[in-house]
């Protein structure tokens, strides 16, 4: 793209991959970059959003191993839970739905793939209107009258209140919608795989289709399996939004507080930006790891 071509004794880059790279380069940089740096600064800084910061050295960080207590014993294992169980969890049945998608015609996999897809473009509002419904705590909700009418219970669940309920309500809501673009990319790698490598791989003895997608279709989509490990590592950590539409911020006794609902809680309603700022960047590293264990599963050199 930035090919060096000789003028006379000069030689100087070619100007149109400059013109190409600038719309991404200037959105990187204003949207992401920026924010980045922005957080790192805040986060050693006393920062109510109105007057100016005051420099408080690691002392935002300190607090919030040694002295938040909601933190450490609620917010962090939510976290863990949910990034566990709908970030692997997602990431290994958008695999398998994806593979099983890939052996059906063209035409029932179309069908399939978008009643799949279509729950990770809902909005936020029809997200909530549609399982506060299920999940409506009396006996007109549909999970209520559903049990009772089987007899599994014998009074209405206040399911959006109980801390017993609660997180694994948001943990079924985001594996519902976490077939997004990296279910997509793992279906496109699936479609793609080479087929005179499975002739290859029988002529050397693989015998089934379990042995062919260990043997050779996983190793085929390396570049498509990692960018769903690490879509699906971004949303599992940056998916807040479920736990406080249903349960407001913060979640009843945080039963369901996430670190971005932490995050939240402290900038947006408390105003305390630089302490919020500072479990962004835990954040920020924390995801870090994650990809960086997803580039060396599946990286390639």
């Amino acid at each position: 793209m930035f090919k060096k071509s000789k003028v006379g004794s000069k030689s100087h880059f070619n100007k149109n991959g400059y013109f190409f790279v600038f719309p991404y380069a200037a959105l990187f940089i204003v949207f992401i970059l920026a924010p980045v740096i922005m957080a790192v600064i805040l986060s050693f800084t006393n920062f109510n959003a109105i007057q100016f910061p005051e420099a408080v050295g690691l002392l935002n960080y300190i607090n919030l191993i040694t002295s938040d207590d909601v933190f450490m014993q609620y917010v962090l294992p939510n976290t863990v839970k949910y990034a566990l169980i709908v970030g692997v969890g997602g990431y290994v049945l958008s695999f398998l739905l994806a593979w099983a998608l890939a052996n059906m015609t063209k035409v029932p996999r179309t069908i399939f793939a978008l009643i799949l897809y279509s729950p990770s473009m809902t909005t936020g509002v029809a997200m909530t209107v549609l399982w506060k419904i299920m999940f409506t705590g009396d006996q007109t909700g549909y999970i209520n009258s559903w049990l009772m009418d089987i007899g599994a219970i014998n009074e209405p669940i206040i399911w959006l209140v109980s801390t017993d309920y609660l997180l694994p309500i948001v943990i079924i809501i985001g594996l519902w919608s976490s077939m997004g673009v990296g279910f997509l990319a793992i279906l496109a790698g699936l479609l793609n795989v080479d087929e005179s490598l499975y002739e290859a791989a029988a002529i050397d003895g693989v015998k089934n289709r379990f042995q062919e997608m260990i043997y050779v279709t996983i190793p085929s989509m390396k570049p498509q399996m990692l960018f769903a490990a690490v879509m699906q590592i971004v949303g599992a950590f940056q998916n807040g939004q479920i736990s406080t539409l249903l349960a407001g911020n913060p979640t009843p006794q945080y039963a369901a507080q996430l670190i971005v609902n932490h995050i939240e809680d402290y900038g947006f309603i408390r105003y305390e930006m630089g302490y919020a700022a500072a479990t962004s960047v835990a954040l920020l590293l924390i995801v870090q790891v994650f990809s960086v264990i997803s580039k060396k599963l599946f990286g390639e050199e």
